[in-house]
């Protein structure tokens, strides 16, 4: 004998959607197992089975939409007592969601279709979702674990009895794919005829700016990015740097800001050692690096290169100006070396006079931090009487998430806004 298994009371809620299939014809249930996952605008909810039995058919396909007393599937009783099934009520549908919360230590462990029943699933309409998804054997709060880890529990294998998938199964999949290096399962691009709507041209992008297009794509997909934007008052650090004009002719060299960031960058590596490093293959591991090698984002009209300042550290601000201006030159006319684009510990990108207020530099991995550097502007700031004018710096802080969490984020943007505000943080 089959008794129909009915959506139990489920409030003010209308046309839910049946959102998981939990079970298929010929397998055998436990009292309290999940049947069905339904959705409605608020919540998900997994109606559980009344009493322990046999799958004889399953009345509902994925995305139906269903609503209190509409009928789910026929459950035949192994115990000889159908007398409670209808689940309707307000009283039993309080019970079932109690159940969802302790179901998973205290059921029977769900038991794969013996032979017997196996005529019973074969006759099943095949082309149903119920019956050529794979069987997954867990408990209510075992599946709602797997939906807020966003883990499909067809692919995790279950330690428990016949099958069953606990709790720490889930978790160990979690751990091991986020260990294990995975392709990104991306959808193609799909090509569209752009001419259809007009007149196009194709040209084709250089060899360095096509190289940087497939370095940045591979760069998103595997950090964890966070920028976060902070503004400097850097009036008395310009007022310094045009101080030194005249010697810094002398010695051959236009001495720019940027200098004195690249050495405010340093003396705040030092200090917070997880920005200037690299995270192991396995994410297992912080890589601290007890050199200062700073990359420079140039723009060039190959497109964008990051030569890098080796040693930075030991540099003098006129010896850095001077590097700077060669390594920009050289790449600009395509004359740098191999090793001088390689070995990068941090990276600046300064937009200089073009830049905005603004931006998120993208880490360039497998580096942890990026420093982005707007356009210097002039603003009204108040200084407790009265407003000045001030020269304000926009800093723009992207760090890969995994091995740098927002509080050392917020110090290290902090102590570097100090450094910049006064240079002569720099002589500590």
């Amino acid at each position: 004998m089959s008794t129909e298994v009915a959506i139990p009371d489920i409030g003010d809620a209308e046309d839910v959607e049946v959102i998981e299939i939990c079970v298929a014809p010929g397998d055998d249930v436990a009292e309290n197992d999940a049947l069905i996952v339904i959705e409605s605008d608020k919540a998900s909810m997994e109606v559980p089975s009344p009493f322990s039995g046999t799958v004889a058919e399953v009345l509902v396909a994925l995305s139906d939409r269903v609503n209190a007393g509409d009928p789910i599937l026929r459950l035949r009783d192994v115990d000889g007592d159908a007398s409670s099934v209808p689940a309707s009520s307000g009283e039993d549908a309080e019970a079932s969601r109690d159940t969802q919360s302790t179901q998973a230590a205290g059921a029977e462990p769900v038991k794969p279709p013996t032979e017997a029943a196996q005529p019973a699933a074969s006759a099943a309409d095949t082309s149903s979702p119920a019956a050529t998804k794979p069987r997954v054997y867990a408990g209510p709060a075992v599946r709602r674990l797997a939906r807020e880890l966003g883990v499909e529990l067809a692919e995790v294998a279950g330690s428990g009895d016949a099958g069953r998938i606990v709790k720490d199964d889930v978790k160990n999949y979690v751990k091991s794919t986020l260990s294990s290096p995975r392709t990104l399962n991306m959808a193609p691009v799909k090509e569209i005829d752009f001419a259809r709507f007009g007149e196009t041209e194709r040209q084709p992008m250089s060899r360095i700016r096509a190289r940087g297009a497939r370095n940045l794509q591979q760069s998103w997909q595997h950090v964890v990015h966070v920028t976060q934007h902070d503004d400097v008052d850097v009036t008395d650090l310009e007022a310094f740097r045009r101080s030194l004009a005249a010697e810094a002719a002398e010695q051959g060299v236009k001495l720019t800001p940027l200098p004195f960031i690249v050495k405010a960058c340093i003396h705040a590596l030092r200090d917070h050692p997880p920005f200037n490093a690299s995270l192991s293959a396995d994410a297992a591991e912080l890589i601290v690096k007890r050199y200062y090698h700073v990359g420079m984002a140039v723009d060039t009209e190959d497109g964008l290169l990051v030569p890098v300042l080796r040693d930075a550290d030991q540099m003098g601000m006129f010896e850095l100006a001077r590097e700077i201006a060669r390594l920009s030159t050289a790449a600009r006319q395509g004359k740098l070396r191999p090793d001088e684009l390689q070995g990068g510990s941090f990276t600046v990108s300064s937009l200089g006079a073009i830049g905005g207020t603004g931006f998120t530099p993208v880490v360039n991995a497998p580096e942890v931090a990026i420093l982005g550097v707007g356009r210097m502007d002039t603003r009204p700031l108040w200084d407790g009487e009265a407003f000045q004018p001030r020269q304000v710096l926009p800093l723009s802080l992207s760090y890969d998430h995994r091995a740098i969490n927002g509080a050392e984020a917020g110090r290290f943007v902090a102590d570097l806004k100090r450094t910049l505000g006064d240079i002569r943080r720099l002589a500590l």
